[in-house]
Parts: C-alpha cells; sequence; structure tokens
C-alpha cells in the first residue's frame, strides 16, 4: 500500500472471475476448459500441418499458422490464469502482472486485427491478379505484413498498458471480471479518466476500421473478379476458399466491435464478461475448426499426417 494524499493506494487487484461456485457455473467452467483443450489441441495442430506438409507451404497458409500462433496465445494470456484463481480461490493480481496481462492480451488482438486484413489481401491478389500472385506474395513480403502486424499491436498495447496503470487507483480493489480489461480496470481509478477513455475509444475504432475497411475492400474486389469468371468450378472454389476466411473475420471483429465501439455508458459488467469470454476462448477453439472442417487441402494434409504415425497392433 502507498499514500497519495488522504489515500490509500491499492498495490495489486482481486479479480472476481467469470463464474461463482455453484453446480451450474461449475459445468460452464468445465465446457470452458473443454473448449480450451479444444483450442490448444486445434492450433498446435494446425500450425504442425502447415510447417511438416510441403503442399500448405503457400503464403495464405503461413498466414494461417501465425494467425492460430495468435489464437493460442491469446487464449493462454487468459483462461489459465481464470482456472488457477476459479480453483484455488483468491483472484489477487499484483499492479505488474495485470499490467502485462493488458499488455500481451492488447498486443495479440491489435496483431489478429491486422494480421486477417493481410489475409483478406491475399486472396484478392491470388484470385484477382493469379498471374503476379507469387511476385506480389513473396516471402519476404509475407513476413515483413507478419512484422507489421506484430509491430502494431504491441505499439498498441505497450500504450495502453502504460497509460492505464499510469493512474492511481483507491478504494475497491475488485475488478469486475475474470482478466484485467481496460474499462473494468479504470473503473477503480481515483482521477478523472474520461479524456483517456474517449482517447481508448478512438485509437481502439481506428485499430479495428482500417483492418476491416482492407479486409472489406479485398472482399468487395474478390466478388467483382469471381463474377466475371466463366468457370463455375472456378467461381466455386474462389467462393470455398474466401468463405472461411470470412467466418473468422466476421466471428472476430463482430465480437470485439460489440466491445469497443460502444461508448462506455452503454457497456455492462455481465454483458462484457460474456462479449470477452467470446473473443478470448470461442474464436480461438472455432478458428481451427472452420479452417480445417471447410479445406480439403487441410483435411486431406492431416490424413496423410495420421497415415504416417504408428497406430500400434499389425505390422
Amino acid at each position: 500500500m502507498a499514500w497519495a494524499g488522504n489515500q490509500t493506494l491499492i498495490s495489486h487487484f482481486i479479480l472476481l472471475g467469470l463464474f461463482t461456485h455453484t453446480p451450474l457455473h461449475l459445468f460452464l467452467f468445465s465446457i470452458i476448459m473443454i473448449m480450451f483443450l479444444v483450442a490448444l489441441s486445434g492450433n498446435g495442430l494446425m500450425i504442425l500441418l502447415i510447417n511438416v506438409d510441403s503442399s500448405l507451404h503457400s503464403p495464405m497458409y503461413f498466414f494461417l499458422s501465425w494467425l492460430s500462433l495468435m489464437d493460442l496465445m491469446l487464449i493462454s494470456t487468459i483462461v489459465p490464469r481464470m482456472a488457477a484463481d476459479f480453483l484455488l480461490g483468491g483472484g489477487s493480481i499484483s499492479f505488474t502482472g495485470c499490467g502485462l496481462q493488458i499488455l500481451f492480451f492488447l498486443t495479440l488482438l491489435g496483431d489478429e486485427c491486422f494480421l486477417l486484413a493481410f489475409m483478406a489481401y491475399d486472396r484478392y491478389v491470388a484470385i484477382s491478379n493469379p498471374l503476379r500472385y507469387s511476385v506480389v506474395m513473396s516471402r519476404r513480403i509475407c513476413w515483413l505484413m507478419v512484422a507489421w502486424s506484430w509491430l502494431f499491436g504491441l505499439v498498441d498495447g505497450l500504450i495502453q498498458a502504460v497509460f492505464t496503470l499510469h493512474f492511481p487507483y483507491c478504494g475497491s480493489q475488485e475488478i469486475d471480471h475474470f482478466f484485467c480489461e481496460i474499462p473494468s480496470v479504470l473503473k477503480l481509478a481515483c482521477a478523472d479518466t474520461s479524456l483517456y477513455e474517449t482517447m481508448i475509444y478512438v485509437c481502439c475504432v481506428l485499430m479495428l476500421l482500417l483492418p476491416f475497411s482492407v479486409i472489406s475492400a479485398s472482399y468487395l474486389r474478390i466478388l467483382v473478379a469471381v463474377l466475371r469468371m466463366r468457370s463455375v468450378e472456378g467461381r466455386q472454389k474462389a467462393f470455398a476458399t474466401c468463405s472461411s476466411h470470412m467466418m473468422v473475420v466476421s466471428l472476430f471483429y463482430g465480437a470485439a466491435m460489440i466491445t469497443y465501439m460502444r461508448p462506455q455508458a452503454y457497456h455492462s459488467s455481465k454483458q462484457d464478461k460474456v462479449v470477452s469470454a467470446f473473443y478470448t476462448m470461442i474464436t480461438p477453439m472455432l478458428n481451427p475448426l472452420i479452417y480445417s472442417l471447410r479445406n480439403k487441402e487441410v483435411a486431406r494434409a492431416l490424413r496423410k499426417l495420421l497415415g504416417r504415425c504408428p497406430c500400434g497392433g499389425g505390422h
């Protein structure tokens, strides 16, 4: 504890969590743990398949392997801590721990925003300009796109984590959330945060709308290119390739926009928790399932990998 005038500044927070210890909440907690294991195994398997199968060594799958890694890191930033707090009780988290959680969470969230935009641009080039695809989407360009995604996310995460913990916090230590999400943390600040909240709102709108505008423009151009195709088979293949990405974009951006593009006055604690659970747990679990179930090349690579594995029994 530290003192600021007549106020005692708190040195740590207490996360109230997502569940209480009731039979229904124990059941929901079990479901979340199953989702966590599915997300870990699904994203881990996607990374493995893309790295070991040469037929998946293309820009689209290169980006997909990074998306799987980001999803893996995102869910691991939130769920293990939440599970430990629920099982062991307490929920105490230090200032530093809270700052690191904000940093990792926002960095990964920003990474995914920009990576999904680059993935949409990749599909646009592949369908609209296939003859120049290998030149436009060279390995160097792909690595630069991934690096820029990480850089944008890291800068955003650092700025918001530092500024959030710059405020003095006194009085209640209880964050009504299952992780250190900025709107919930700022409610405990004993200073006027209205200007900073407005800046966060503008920043989040830009971080979401800039990549989303690239995605929208890319898919509009893709739609025009597909409608001009004379081959029915070519149209079907183009739509099949893009539909998985569009599903992932809809899930991710839909939940993120509900959380970060609504004014603070329209937020409620229960609603924020549900929406946050969606894009921190459900989306990372669904992404590899969407790509594997709707993608013949991934399914073929999985069958090939399983065929290599010794199954025991006969020789």
